[in-house]
Order: C-alpha cells, then structure tokens, then sequence
C-alpha cells in the first residue's frame, strides 16, 4: 500500500477549541509528525452556498466532479479533496445529526455522482476507482457507543467519505461532552484519536 502524503481535514464543528477541534487537533499533530503533508478545513470559515437540487452538476459524464452552478467557496473545497489522499472527516452531533454547516457542505458532494435525467439512481463517480483513505470523528453528549447507535451523525460522515471515493477505517465518537463549558479532551480519547489517526499513513 502506497505511504498516503497529503491529508486533507474537514471539520464542520462550530465552536473553537470544542472537543471535536481539540480531537481533530490531535489526529492532525500525529499525522505532521509521521511526515504527512495536512490541510485542516474549518467549514464554519467557508462560504458554502445550499445545494438548490438543480442536478447540472449531475449531468456531466466521467470520474471527476461535475461543475456546481454557484461560483462559491465549494469549488476550491473540490479541489482540495481531489488532491489529497487520504481525509479527516469531522462534526459533532447537534439534534441527532452531523451540524448544519456540514450537511451543507455534505449535500453539495452530489457533484460527484452521476445522475442524468431519466435515471432511476445515481452512480458515485469515483465507485471503481482505488479507494482514498478516510477516519471520520464526531462527539455527543451521551455515551459514545449509545450515540453511535441512536443518532445519524456516523451514518452521514460515512457517506461522504463514499461520495469522495474514500474508504473509512475507523470513527471516533468522543461520548459524554456536554457537562461542562468548556470541556477539555480526555488523555485516553487523545491517544485513541493518534492510534486512528496512523491507519492513514
């Protein structure tokens, strides 16, 4: 397996320094100290206009991405993820489900399926190609596990990662977050966020 160089990180929390940025912050420290090159996205900084479900963007045969008709930030974002080889996939839960801003940005990932008028289904424009690499985090204010379960949030990250023809190796859903303001990342989800972070180099 070839030595993945280029991680690109793309973080739909919405608060600074929150559990979610602190275990990206952690996954993305490994990774520049095994030599990886690291690009870390913060969603929130992007403007990202709503999918207006047109399908133009769907309508352009072949592997890469078809061209979206807003002329936004989502056009650079594309551009960054066709370049990396491997991704951190990140967001906290917020009423059972991936945030706001990362399913905006989520929805926008339609550009790279396949879907001409009078199709019944659409086809992933990277499903034949040699999967990327992908980890995926999130956070919730119940028990990891339990939150994994009951709630959409894991689900949706594992999509995108298909959307952009990444394969997941691994999620980490930090459980428990919400019993203080300003929560700080427990040592033991640290290193599991470094042990994770690895599977993509």
């Amino acid at each position: 397996m070839n030595q993945v160089t280029r991680i690109l990180s793309i973080n739909g929390s919405y608060r600074d320094d929150g559990i979610t940025d602190q275990t990206v912050d952690a996954a993305v420290r490994v990774l520049k100290v095994s030599g990886a090159e690291v690009e870390t996205i913060q969603l929130r900084e992007h403007q990202i206009e709503f999918c207006l479900n047109c399908r133009a963007c769907t309508q352009e045969p072949g592997e890469s991405p078809g061209q979206c008709v807003h002329d936004d930030g989502m056009r650079e974002l594309i551009e960054k993820i066709e370049q990396a080889d491997g991704y951190i996939l990140a967001a906290p839960t917020d009423l059972g489900s991936v945030t706001a801003v990362f399913k905006r940005f989520m929805e926008r990932l339609i550009a790279y399926a396949y879907w001409p008028w009078g199709a019944r289904a659409p086809v992933y424009r990277k499903a034949k190609l040699p999967k990327k690499k992908a980890i995926l985090i999130s956070s919730c204010a119940t028990p990891g596990l339990l939150g994994r379960l009951m709630y959409s949030t894991d689900k949706q990250l594992k999509m995108t990662a298909q959307l952009i023809g990444a394969e997941t190796l691994g999620t980490l859903f930090t459980g428990l977050i919400a019993g203080d303001t300003d929560a700080r990342l427990p040592v033991r989800m640290r290193r599991k966020a470094e042990t994770l972070a690895k599977k993509l180099i």
